[in-house]
């Protein structure tokens, strides 16, 4: 028999075809040159001829945020990374160029690439390479390995990153002196080559509102470094002079918004960089920002804002008095921001009697501040102006008062003065319930009584109710008696039922009850 091979049928082709259209649609999508195989989430160029002179860019940007590798090798038309060109790569996480003619990457060459983890640029023609392009990403491994690198204090950096990582494997980097001779990277040394210092005049930056301060900052390193400020989301107006060493920044007219701010100091040179932070805190009299009439929740609640700094006491005022606080009304601090104070004055099932006008004051060392807020809590029982709220709606957590004690001790008005009449009234309701009680349990006991009393009177039991030895007591109804002895009890014979004052003739029928008269008497007859 002869040996015969299986042709592809043409559901195979037309799947091989599909594939290749998908491919190819990559390909396009992606810009793909002829010397690289493009994937959504891969470019691989590997293939010397034709090469490629820079990187792959996309027809469309949103086509390259799913790519998270590119490898690229034996390019070596590819000279130089510029600005944006792997961009259009944001989700990038790890960068391979090698064995290609890489001589320069741009400052700005991966400021997009937040996501870089691994670069590789190891076998190209770098003699040098600032630090830069590398500052700002969290990378776990850069591979240099093989560059001719110029000995040089702007490679310095590369010595240092390499003494701080921990590598698995140390990492052959060398470069040339200006005698031609390879010097191991470690054991380069440069003179007036070294990292820059920051140091701050003052690490804990205090001042009132209102007021003006400066802060200098001191540097050091060869060369000598740039010094720059930041100075993130600082409201107050401020002005600053890096010219000299030391640098200063001067800020006037402090707002009490800056409060909690940090400010820092970033010393620059080609080495590297140093950074120094203060914390400003800004000290100011207290401003209640918010406060509203009292809202239902598991307990009632007058909620206020309140901003000061040091932390400002709070006393509350009922129509014009001292309000002492107690169990059943307090102030409950729920929420810190910076100097900034939400809470609530809570009351505990307050009725008409808490109505009236509440007054907070805030109150410290810079000064004071209050706002009034009118309440209503029930209306008057009885005047039917409006119905009576039910306060237990809503349950949160509250915090004790963190802003110091509350409580005066004049003899002024009270929440339990405020109280007393509820008080009265709960007492008076305990009475009235009391004696219903009471009168309750005695109609109890009467109903009682009577119910036995008139079974003992009026009972069946009587004279003629009790059963004789006669024999015809078996039957059932010689038991039958309305319980008195009348003149004409007699009359009717034995066999009778009285039924109110008629005595009725009864006839006993044997079947009915199953025992006949002569089956209760012994039998006296001998066989």
């Amino acid at each position: 028999m002869g040996t015969w091979r299986r042709r592809p049928g043409p559901g195979l082709a037309r799947f091989w075809g599909l594939c290749c259209l998908v491919l190819g649609c990559w390909r396009g999508a992606l810009g793909c040159p002829a010397s690289c195989r493009c994937s959504s989430w891969r470019i691989w160029c590997a293939d010397p001829a034709p090469g490629i002179a820079s990187f792959p860019v996309p027809q469309r940007s949103a086509e390259g945020d799913n790519v998270t590798e590119i490898y690229i090798a034996n390019q070596r038309k590819l000279e130089s990374i510029n600005d944006n060109e792997v961009g259009f790569y944001v989700g990038l996480k790890n960068l391979t160029v090698v064995d290609s003619g890489l001589r320069f990457v741009s400052r700005q060459a991966f400021v997009k690439n937040v996501n870089l983890q691994y670069i590789n640029l190891s076998r190209n023609k770098l003699s040098s390479l600032s630090k830069k392009p590398f500052r700002h990403l969290g990378l776990s491994d850069l591979i240099l390995v093989d560059n001719p690198f110029k000995c040089s204090c702007e490679i310095m950096w590369i010595k240092k990153f390499q003494e701080t990582k921990f590598y698995t494997e140390t990492q052959d980097l060398y470069c040339i002196d200006d005698n031609n001779k390879r010097t191991a990277l470690l054991d380069m040394k440069v003179p007036n080559c070294d990292l820059p210092s920051a140091n701050l005049s003052n690490y804990n930056i205090t001042v009132v509102e209102g007021k003006s301060v400066t802060l200098y900052c001191d540097t050091t390193g060869g060369p000598p470094p740039n010094v720059s400020w930041v100075l993130t989301n600082l409201v107050s107006n401020h002005e600053s002079d890096t010219s000299k060493n030391p640098a200063s920044l001067t800020i006037k007219n402090v707002s009490s918004m800056d409060s909690g701010l940090w400010i820092s100091c970033v010393a620059e040179n080609i080495v590297g960089e140093d950074q120094a932070s203060a914390e400003l805190t800004v000290y100011f009299a207290p401003n209640i920002t918010f406060i509203e009439s009292p809202t239902p929740d598991h307990h009632w609640c007058i909620p206020f804002t309140v901003k000061g700094n040091p932390k400002p006491t709070l006393q509350w005022f009922y129509e014009g008095a001292i309000l002492n606080e107690s169990e059943y009304i307090c102030t409950k601090i729920h929420v810190i921001n910076q100097s900034e104070y939400h809470g609530c004055l809570q009351l505990d099932n307050p009725t008409h009697l808490n109505n009236g006008a509440y007054t907070l004051l805030a109150k410290n060392e810079y000064g004071e501040d209050e706002k009034r807020v009118d309440a209503h809590f029930m209306s008057v029982p009885g005047d039917g102006s409006g119905p009576i709220v039910d306060p237990d709606v809503y349950e949160y957590e509250t915090t004790p008062n963190d802003l110091g004690d509350t409580t005066n001790n004049s003899n002024q008005i009270t929440s339990t003065d405020v109280s007393n009449k509820e008080n009265e009234d709960s007492v008076t309701v305990y009475v009235v319930v009391g004696i219903a009680a009471l009168v309750c349990t005695g109609l109890v006991i009467m109903l009682i009584i009577l119910k036995f009393g008139r079974h003992s009177k009026f009972g069946m039991k009587g004279p003629s109710s009790v059963i004789s030895n006669d024999d015809d007591s078996a039957s059932p109804l010689h038991h039958i008696s309305n319980g008195s002895n009348t003149p004409s009890s007699s009359e009717g014979g034995p066999d009778a039922v009285i039924i109110g004052m008629t005595k009725i003739p009864v006839i006993e029928n044997p079947q009915y009850f199953g025992i006949t008269n002569s089956q209760l008497k012994p039998d006296t007859c001998g066989n």
